[in-house]
């Protein structure tokens, strides 16, 4: 099945084929194969599809379908809902997620997706219910990763990958957000603004499933091949034993991806995960640098904190939030000033970008 990219007409079938439930991409080969030609399949007699010895559920689904789709509406129909597609067939299809042994015959995306986007992507990846150690390791390492050119590439699910995607979008980077489900079901359904925000200029919301097919939690190990598949390598930032961020990793290394994870509180259930990837081999990750050496990319320049012309005050409170958290109390009371004077420099800072407000009145350098 070599076709060098599909016009209008095969890929309206081809689309009506792939919305059959049970009828996946080796079971459409196979069929193509036969026929010749989607549009071949598609008109085929239901009759002949039985030499196939296909489950009889399928062959019932087919018949259903066939009555009920119109190809060519159906495709104008994901068109006019901004729906784009790319096949296995085409030219811009992504060249690192085709060297899977089982890439995804189509990809449905919302956004934009450029070659350069694509030959950058790398995967952060994590538990749903961070600690807070885990979402300052989490935004810390993205928005270095992200500042140095990466695409950073999860799934839009709770916790880390959620982080991952914000904290690309306040760096005005690009992000790619994989789905386990259809487009029109965005999952979780918090995150349907983000998801937009996302498709909306900051990269794409791209899935293997038809727009409306569920996000099921079976599809969660087939949307994490994507995951690792698009990507360079993949960064577990805090993870459980049991987190599905570990089939991610593991995947990854199938693929013959890079496998990097952050070590954790020994103490802490959420470092258990990363832990594991870290005596399996994994490559420990200290510092965005670690990773950025291993992929042979030099970062850009950070901000020079000498060009900022920075008061003493602010100098301060920087070099004593430079390597741990602090509440804004107990920098009032070691600077001897007004809670207010230090809420005043801290927003100034973070505003600037190399301040980051942790919640509850605790904050942390970011240079």
């Amino acid at each position: 099945m070599d076709i060098n990219g599909i016009d209008g007409a095969e890929l309206g079938y081809l689309l009506a084929l792939h919305f059959v439930e049970g009828l996946g991409p080796a079971r459409i080969k196979k069929l193509f194969d036969y026929f010749g030609s989607f549009e071949a399949v598609w008109n085929a007699k239901v009759s002949e599809y039985n030499q196939f010895k296909f489950p009889e559920k399928l062959i019932e689904n087919l018949k259903i379908a066939k009555k009920s789709v119109d190809p060519d509406e159906y495709l104008l129909r994901l068109q006019k809902n901004g729906i784009k597609i790319i096949t296995i067939f085409d030219k811009n299809y992504p060249k690192l997620l085709k060297e899977i042994h089982d890439p995804p015959m189509i990809i449905y995306y919302k956004g934009e997706i450029s070659d350069e986007v694509l030959g950058k992507c790398f995967a952060v990846v994590g538990t749903r219910k961070p600690t807070g150690y885990g979402r300052v390791v989490t935004e810390k390492l993205t928005r270095e990763l992200a500042g140095a050119g990466l695409t950073i590439v999860s799934g839009l699910a709770r916790g880390v990958d959620t982080i991952a995607h914000k904290v690309t979008i306040e760096a005005n980077c690009k992000t790619l957000a994989v789905l386990g489900g259809g487009l029109n079901q965005i999952f979780p359904s918090e995150n349907l603004g983000l998801a937009e925000k996302i498709a909306s200029g900051f990269g794409a919301v791209l899935t293997e499933f038809p727009p409306s097919y569920p996000h099921l939690a079976g599809n969660f190990p087939a949307r994490n091949r994507i995951i690792s598949g698009l990507s360079k390598g993949v960064l577990v930032t805090e993870a459980a034993e049991d987190s599905g961020s570990l089939i991610t990793a593991r995947l990854a290394l199938e693929q013959n991806r890079e496998v990097f994870a952050v070590p954790g509180p020994i103490t802490s259930s959420m470092s258990e995960g990363t832990s594991f990837l870290l005596k399996e081999g994994a490559k420990l990750v200290s510092s965005a640098q670690d990773i950025l050496d291993e992929l042979g990319i030099k970062p850009r320049s950070k901000v020079n904190l000498s060009t900022l012309n920075l008061t003493k005050e602010e100098a301060e409170i920087l070099d004593l939030i430079k390597d741990e958290s602090r509440h804004v109390d107990e920098l009032s009371r070691i600077l001897k000033k007004p809670i207010a004077e230090i809420s005043g420099i801290l927003l100034k800072l973070e505003i600037i970008g190399i301040v980051k407000n942790l919640g509850a009145g605790n904050y942390i350098e970011l240079t």
